[in-house]
């Protein structure tokens, strides 16, 4: 599986931005998809998952209420809207794939969960 990550940038506090995912090699509807940050001087976080076959979206609390994930399986591409960011959102943005079998949630918001990883992408929310 390989995945391109695209849709960093600088933006304000308050502004929004999207990022998006391709992933080509397999299956898309049966892959789970994160996302995963990575803020300097700090571990990968978790921050959003959407789960295989319309299995539901999940975030963390930091991001709950801000931050969607959505997929369209036709595209083979995981996006992640990211609205009212804030300076604490800045990080560079990883998305992962996991093509092992189904695990519990809490399994899921851990890097060691996933297979395959895309390249990372700078998001700076900074006025």
């Amino acid at each position: 599986v390989q995945l391109q990550a695209s849709g960093g940038g600088l933006v304000q506090p308050g502004g929004s931005l999207r990022l998006s995912c391709a992933a080509s090699g397999r299956s898309f509807s049966s892959l789970d998809m994160g996302y995963f940050r990575q803020a300097p001087g700090k571990e990968r976080e978790f921050v959003a998952l959407s789960r295989r076959s319309f299995g539901g979206t999940y975030y963390s609390e930091s991001v709950k209420g801000r931050f969607t994930i959505s997929r369209e399986n036709a595209q083979n591409t995981v996006y992640l809207q990211m609205n009212s960011l804030r300076p604490e959102d800045t990080a560079v943005y990883y998305c992962a794939v996991r093509i092992g079998g189904r695990t519990i949630l809490s399994e899921m918001k851990e890097t060691r969960a996933y297979d395959y990883w895309g390249q990372g992408t700078l998001v700076t929310v900074s006025s």
